[in-house]
């Protein structure tokens, strides 16, 4: 019997991030590399990435990163694990460019260039399994899902999806390949939930292309849609909606152009026609009934910039009135309340809004009968709820037991579990280090749950630095206290409180300095404690307080 591992290193029990490794003998199979865009708590931080630890201790093992689709969520931490170590990148078209793109305009990776483009019809064999894909529907071209053909049954990973049977041929699921692979026998189905709790059908992209339109055909001044910029079956929506429309569309948004012109250039996007897009400049050429505005935001997020545009700090564009603001995505969650304020801004402004989920249930991901069907399409032994928030993956179990799968084979692994096949049956063996990594700037890793714990205290109560000049050998302060607060109270109206806090410093620095066990760490820790309490008790606030302590001598003052 083979020896059978599953393990997700995240993408469970959160949206996004999404990283699962099948290992089988001594083999470990890598299905998706994703990252996610942070909550609103986690202050700076750019993008959090998967635990990459288990991967390092185990590289000579990896025989490969098997890529579902072209969005970050399966793609977007890729740069990060090949700086670990290089290893061999598996993809279809799309998806294989997209993926260059993250991974050449990060520096340490700019280099890498062991990319293998597959498609639905490739099988590849490594001994220990066979791996083959195959296409499924979602908001992007070049979808597949992964199936890893075992001694002991398939190990299929959905990645994405959703069932449209009114899908154009570039985006089709093929039903007859998922029946196959059931008829072969699937011993383990890890499958989306991030829409679980749905059991509405979602829309079919034909109602959404006509919602698009309707929307833009009847609008009589300037409209500014605001989408993904890698969902691309929405942009083209709305392109050809402009072109049917008869009007110009400028395009913004920092991702916009790499992701467009990839597209283009690999026959997954044409332009309704060539006289479409116009600039920024020709915008001026036209009335406002014939202009479009495509926003798509940096990383993909369009509601901020769209925001920027209302309150006007936007570089190119004001919202004005007459404005049609058409919001053609769902925002995250953690976009729900920017959401609210962008809408508020806009009506300020005498704008409008409108958005794609006002009249249909839209979503690239598969409702509760979408997921049903496909566990009966695979009949798996176990079932793995993956992609979703604990409530996401408690519902897909429920949809499991419906269907007939037994709830003891029905796991909601936590991040780093390991689920092992032991006398034929897979069951939580142990656990592998599995935290969160934060990407701030060029650092990785770097932050942790102090410095956001800081940041935090920052943001609410701001900071108290004293600053006093000391002589050691003299036994005295040089330069007396002087204290500088930045968010923690206004000075002008405080001096009286300020005034008292120097005095507590010089107070406490002169009986350290009578100390013979003179030590600079304990001075300050009593610093920030009596401080701490003095503040609270006086403003009800903790701000983070900095005491700086510097060494001089008399003498040397006078030169300076």
């Amino acid at each position: 019997m083979s020896s059978i591992k599953i393990i997700p290193l995240s993408g469970v029990r959160e949206n996004g991030k999404n990283l699962y490794i099948a290992e089988v003998n001594d083999d470990i199979f890598v299905l998706d590399c994703g990252l996610r865009y942070p909550e609103n708590e986690l202050l700076g931080i750019d993008t959090v990435i998967p635990d990459f630890t288990y991967l390092e201790e185990n590289a000579d093992r990896v025989v490969g990163v098997f890529l579902t689709h072209g969005h970050a969520d399966a793609i977007g931490a890729l740069p990060y694990l090949l700086e670990k170590f290089e290893v061999p990148v598996f993809g279809t078209e799309l998806t294989i460019e997209l993926a260059k793109l993250a991974v050449q305009r990060y520096e340490p990776t700019k280099k890498f260039r062991e990319f293998h483009v597959i498609d639905t019809k490739s099988e590849i064999d490594f001994g220990s399994g066979v791996v083959s894909f195959f296409p499924t529907t979602h908001s992007i071209p070049d979808s597949v899902g992964i199936c890893l053909a075992t001694p002991e049954g398939n190990i299929v990973y959905t990645g994405d999806f959703k069932f449209d049977q009114t899908a154009i041929p570039m985006y089709q699921t093929d039903y007859a390949r998922l029946a196959e692979i059931g008829r072969q026998g699937v011993l383990a189905l890890l499958s989306t939930s991030s829409n679980a709790e749905n059991p509405e059908p979602v829309a079919s992209e034909l109602q959404i292309a006509d919602e698009v339109y309707d929307n833009i055909r009847y609008w009589e001044g300037r409209i500014i849609a605001a989408c993904v910029a890698s969902n691309l079956q929405r942009v083209e929506q709305i392109l050809i909606a402009a072109h049917r429309s008869n009007r110009k569309v400028v395009l913004t948004g920092q991702d916009f152009s790499r992701i467009i012109k990839t597209a283009m250039k690999l026959g997954k996007l044409t332009l309704p026609s060539d006289d479409l897009l116009v600039t920024l400049k020709e915008m001026k050429n036209y009335p406002d009934e014939e202009i479009l505005i495509l926003e798509t935001g940096r990383m993909g997020e369009p509601i901020k910039s769209l925001q920027k545009m209302a309150n006007g700090t936007h570089r190119t564009i004001r919202v004005k009135e007459g404005d049609l603001a058409y919001i053609a995505t769902t925002p995250t969650l953690a976009m729900e309340t920017v959401m609210a304020k962008t809408e508020d801004i806009i009506y300020r402004n005498g704008g409008i809004v409108r958005t794609i989920s006002d009249n249909y249930r839209v979503s690239g991901h598969a409702g509760q009968q979408d997921l049903q069907l496909l566990m009966n399409l695979m009949k798996p032994k176990y079932l793995f709820p993956i992609q979703g928030e604990f409530r996401l993956l408690a519902a897909h179990a429920r949809l499991a037991e419906e269907v007939g799968i037994p709830k003891k084979n029905i796991h909601i692994a936590a991040r780093g579990d390991i689920y092992e096949l032991i006398k034929g049956e897979l069951k939580q063996a142990s656990s592998v280090p599995a935290d969160n990594v934060m990407v701030d700037g060029i650092g990785v890793g770097d932050i942790g749950n102090i410095v956001l714990k800081d940041r935090k205290v920052l943001s609410e109560d701001g900071v108290f630095v004293a600053v006093v000049t000391i002589s050691r050998r003299e036994k005295r302060i040089i330069s007396k206290p002087q204290i500088t607060t930045r968010g923690f109270v206004y000075v002008k109206a405080n001096r009286d409180l300020l005034r008292e806090g120097s005095e507590m410093v010089e107070q406490i620095v002169e009986k350290h300095l009578q100390d013979d066990e003179f030590e600079w760490a304990k001075l300050k820790q009593d610093i920030r404690d009596q401080l701490s309490r003095f503040l609270f008790d006086h403003t009800k606030r903790r701000p983070v307080i900095l005491p700086v302590i510097m060494e001089g001598s008399q003498r040397n003052r006078r030169r300076s």
